[in-house]
């Protein structure tokens, strides 16, 4: 299965209250204290796993949250995974994306520069219209920080209405 990026949020250390490694490292939120370019995955709600790509030297903690994908390939195997919905619903959230590639806490840490059972290639997409805006679900702990980037006007981001966006002036 095959998606491409289309909307990520960035999350850092003591100093962004919406960050796991916020109150500093555990066991949970290890991976993004380690090194870079590898799997934070973890439990939320009760319900979904969340992928995170981690960014920072190790040490330092920071990572991306994958909130949404534009399927490419095998899709047909991720209705397999996410029965009765719409191609546009099928990797429109981070729980979703999670469910429709059969994302668990198993690829926790996972190397994603190397090939594997989950790994990202850059595919020299050029030309895209990058947006940023508040991010999603933090509300008074790092709200106010524009660290939601998404392809402005795709179609499988996970929300398009009742967020800020920043404007360029």
């Amino acid at each position: 299965m095959v998606g491409q990026i289309v909307e990520v949020e960035a999350y850092r250390g003591k100093d962004d209250p919406a960050s796991h490694a916020f109150r500093g490292p555990t066991p949970r939120n290890a991976p993004m204290f380690g090194e870079p370019g590898h799997a934070y995955i973890y439990f939320t709600y009760g319900n979904h796993y969340c992928l995170n790509f981690t960014t920072q030297r190790v040490g330092v903690p920071g990572a991306v949250l994958i909130r949404a994908l534009q399927p490419v390939e095998g899709i047909s195997l991720m209705k397999r995974f996410r029965p009765n919905v719409a191609d546009v619903e099928l990797t429109s959230g981070p729980g979703k994306l999670t469910k429709a590639l059969w994302i668990d806490k198993s690829l926790n840490e996972q190397d994603l520069t190397v090939r594997g059972p989950l790994f990202v290639v850059d595919r020299g997409d050029k030309g895209l219209e990058i947006a940023r805006s508040t991010r999603i679900g933090v509300g008074e702990h790092g709200g106010d920080k524009f660290w939601r980037f998404f392809v402005r006007g795709n179609p499988y981001i996970s929300r398009r209405g009742g967020i800020r966006e920043m404007t360029s002036s």
